[in-house]
């Protein structure tokens, strides 16, 4: 490992600590640091370092020449992230010093001995699949920012009625949703607010999208689990002239009757974890899964 960008966000700068250990052992190793320009400002500012680092701006201000990201907050921070690394296949690893995080699963007490199990080629490196948004009259700006790694969602705007989501898959008609909204979730997003409308987990490599209601009306319609190389279709009927579309965590309003298309983007989100770490392990520490007397002590 050679060279690295890292990214956080303004309530990071709590964390002086974990940035400070991560900076010093980056630098034990002669890497080559460059911190993202917004935060790098509050760093010098909060006085949370001393020393000085190159910084990057933008997606534009990156290439293949970085080894890795490294994110230094929670899953909201690497879903920031992504929207510098776009399809640069710069690989992610995220330091989580914010709640649960799924993402983020470094321990931010365990800096030091993940970043050595990095350099010493200890790791696994996980493809996961991103949606694309396109939408018919298109919205001006929009296609720049289109991708989302964990979910596309449809909610309604200032109205507390249901909205109908009538949805197709691959030009076949499949339902209309009546509900609060409707989640797209990849298997990287299945942890995030589609499991909290009771939908499923999915894994990682799985190759499956989930199509999840959110308070849904229809006392049948019940989470769905798809191919990810569906073409998935929405059209939206609401009270209001507008509705909501968020990409994780951007969020704009959108013209009743614009056609929705979703499908799996062309590229891809490359995470990095330790042989310290995996997907099940993180099952089980945050979803407390095998929480059990019965089971001993093998969490």
């Amino acid at each position: 490992m050679n060279k690295v960008a890292v990214f956080g966000q303004s309530y990071s700068v709590s964390a002086a600590k974990e940035i400070n250990n991560l900076l010093d052992v980056l630098s034990e190793h002669h890497v080559e640091i460059h911190i993202e320009s917004g935060f790098y400002r509050l760093l010098t500012e909060e006085n949370v370092i001393d020393a000085s680092f190159k910084t990057y701006d933008s997606f534009d201000d990156l290439n293949s020449s970085f080894d890795l990201m490294f994110t230094i907050g929670g899953d909201g921070t690497i879903l920031r992230a992504v929207t510098y690394i776009r399809d640069l296949n710069i690989p992610i690893l995220g330091i989580n010093t914010g709640r649960l995080g799924f993402l983020a699963t470094i321990n931010k007490n365990s800096i030091r001995e993940n970043v050595e199990l990095i350099i010493e080629k200890k790791f696994s490196v996980q493809e996961r699949t991103l949606l694309e948004v396109s939408l018919q009259p298109s919205i001006q700006g929009f296609e720049e920012l289109n991708f989302a790694l964990n979910e596309m969602t449809i909610a309604r705007k200032n109205t507390t009625s249901m909205i109908g989501v009538k949805t197709s898959l691959d030009g076949e008609y499949l339902t209309n949703y009546w509900s609060d909204g409707l989640i797209i979730a990849t298997p990287t997003g299945s942890t995030g607010y589609s499991l909290s409308c009771n939908g499923p987990v999915i894994s990682p490599d799985s190759k499956n999208l989930v199509i999840t209601p959110i308070a849904p009306h229809n006392l049948n319609a019940r989470p769905m689990v798809i191919s990810d190389d569906t073409k998935i279709d929405l059209l939206v009927d609401s009270r209001e002239k507008e509705f909501l579309i968020s990409l994780d965590s951007r969020i704009i309003s959108v013209p009743e009757k614009t056609k929705v298309s979703i499908q799996k983007a062309g590229f891809c989100i490359s995470t990095i974890t330790p042989h310290s770490q995996s997907f099940l392990k993180t099952l089980r520490s945050k979803l407390l899964w095998g929480e059990d007397t019965r089971n001993g002590n093998n969490l």
